[in-house]
């Protein structure tokens, strides 16, 4: 799991404790074994004992993946790691589940700025499988499905047909593969043509937690609007956009982040546990 989304980077005090127990817990309770990654004092981790946990919820720098080489060799005292800085570092140490909230995608008018989040790239280039809601839906989601394409990453929905968007339980869009069972995502992640590459496993927000639809759609179009006119631009997009949400939900965005980063969770421990479970001679390509 990321450290970022436990900062108050990602969520505000205390909401960002509450996502990490029910995080760990759900982990926990599906069998599998917790790890939150991040650097601390120069050093990158994948797993933090309970006592460490404090450290990640107060500010500190995000690290993405391009950013990992800095944060170690400048010795800072935290890096809350990112999607992609976590996708590598899962993979550096031989974990092949991860969970998150929401990827990073095609931001709207990247043909004129070029602003695609790493985590794509990321994506694609560990084998390891990233758990999530879909993405943020004011990104262009189009864009961001046919970027997976063409980098190779499968995308694959848990017991459902549409690619999420965060919020919500359906972007529009329809993801290439549905698959009904860990088991299921395991044998598909075994069958990849690539060892090296990564897959996307997208779990919609539970439905009583999901966002009106609508309503999202008009608050995100005035967001967008004023994000251009005031010049906010690349990563300050999201925390600027998502501030507006948690506004015009009177705060109902936060619990609808806690229950799809706990279900997102839940999820990922099944499907390690699924992998976990395969015999050795079966997890090869055939």
């Amino acid at each position: 799991m990321e450290s970022t989304i436990f900062s108050n980077l990602g969520l505000p005090d205390p909401f960002n404790a509450e996502a990490l127990q029910r995080c760990v817990a759900a982990v926990r309770a599906g069998g599998a074994v917790p790890a939150v990654t991040a650097v601390l004092d120069g050093v990158a981790r994948v797993g933090l004992a309970p006592g460490e946990h404090e450290r990640i919820l107060g500010a500190g720098r995000k690290a993405a993946e391009r950013d990992l080489a800095a944060a170690i060799g400048q010795r800072w005292p935290f890096g809350a790691t990112t999607v992609s800085a976590s996708v590598a570092l899962a993979a550096a140490a031989g974990v092949q589940v991860f969970a998150t909230g929401g990827i990073g995608g095609v931001h709207r008018g990247a043909e004129l700025t070029g602003d695609i989040s790493a985590d794509l790239d990321a994506l694609a280039n560990h084998p390891v499988i990233t758990v999530c809601a879909g993405a943020k839906a004011f990104l262009d989601l189009a864009r961001t499905l046919e970027y997976l394409e063409t980098v190779g990453v499968a995308v694959l929905g848990w017991q459902h047909d549409w690619f999420p968007a965060f919020y919500t339980r359906s972007s529009g869009l329809r993801v290439a593969h549905r698959v009904e069972s860990a088991a299921e995502v395991a044998a598909v992640f075994a069958a990849r043509s690539r060892d090296d590459g990564g897959m996307l496993l997208t779990a919609p927000i539970p439905v009583a937690d999901e966002l009106d639809a609508a309503m999202l759609d008009g608050v995100l179009a005035g967001a967008l609007r004023d994000c251009e006119e005031s010049g906010v631009i690349g990563a300050a997009v999201t925390p600027f956009v998502l501030g507006r949400i948690a506004e015009a939900t009177a705060g109902r965005s936060i619990p609808a982040n806690l229950a799809l980063a706990e279900n997102n969770a839940r999820v990922a421990a099944e499907v390690a546990v699924a992998i976990a479970a395969t015999p050795p001679g079966q997890m090869g390509r055939p």
